[in-house]
């Protein structure tokens, strides 16, 4: 019994050990920066736009790129996914202003060139800097929220708070929380994740029009938490599916074209 008490206290341990590494380093794995490395919009190839550095109503300084919108275009404010930076996303922002439609891009804190250090609160902060740089410029109905991944939880929280003509979802989620847990069934995720992005509890209060994207192979937020998402939505709403599709190419998909017919749409 002597033995067993001990393994039993050592197995304990060690499960306790691992939630509080976990709980320590969840920010890191949520997060994942993959450069630091500032790099203007013309180096990385895209001259159209500038870089402009916003303050955040909490005193961190933001990047954004904004690609002035033609007369009469709409503009893209782009929320971008956890391991992206702006740099290694300009093709797809030629894509967006290949046809005059504007874009303001933002680099979340901690990323390439922005300071500070994301989560949630932080990230919101920092979009409302982004919203309010683009309606300085452009009246809010010319404006389409567009998130990818974890940029949709962001966008649902600015569009739900904030008047914007339209909104785009790429590969949503209802919540992060609701992704990590099947992860780690054996840790109780709901009580210990800080920056959980409840887009369930949000979208709700989303009124303009909605266009999911999602692919069906997504292995990353696989379609059905999109599915769901878009259940709890108020119209006009619409969801489109790209059979194969996963998480990261679905412009090879059509995705683009799809989200261009419903920015330049009525």
């Amino acid at each position: 019994m002597t033995v067993l008490k001990w393994i039993a206290i050592v197995v304990a341990a060690g499960y306790l050990a691992g939630l509080v590494l976990l709980y320590v380093k969840q920010r890191d794995m949520l997060f994942p920066i993959p450069t630091t490395e500032r790099k203007a919009p013309a180096a990385a190839g895209l001259p159209e736009a500038e870089e402009h550095v916003l303050t955040t109503s909490d005193g961190e300084k933001v990047i954004v790129w904004h690609a002035p919108a033609r007369s009469g275009r709409r503009v893209v404010l782009f929320f971008p996914g956890n391991g992206d930076f702006l740099a290694g996303r300009v093709s797809r922002f030629k894509g967006i202003i290949a046809d005059g439609t504007g874009l303001v891009a933002l680099s979340y804190r901690g990323y390439a060139g922005s300071t500070g250090a994301p989560s949630e609160q932080g990230l919101l902060r920092d979009a409302a800097a982004a919203y309010a740089f683009a309606t300085e410029r452009y009246d809010a109905a010319r404006i389409v929220a567009w998130g990818f991944s974890l940029g949709t939880g962001v966008a649902v929280a600015i569009a739900s708070e904030h008047p914007v003509g339209k909104l785009i979802l790429e590969a949503p989620y209802t919540s992060t929380v609701d992704i990590a847990a099947p992860l780690f069934r054996f840790i109780p995720v709901r009580l210990l994740m800080r920056d959980q992005f409840h887009s369930d509890e949000r979208i709700a209060r989303v009124a303009m029009p909605l266009l999911i994207m999602h692919g069906t192979s997504d292995q990353v937020i696989p379609i059905r938490f999109g599915e769901q998402l878009f259940a709890l939505a108020r119209g006009p709403k619409q969801l489109v599916r790209f059979p194969g599709g996963g998480h990261e190419n679905l412009d090879d998909f059509g995705a683009l074209e799809t989200a261009r017919q419903f920015v330049n749409g009525g």
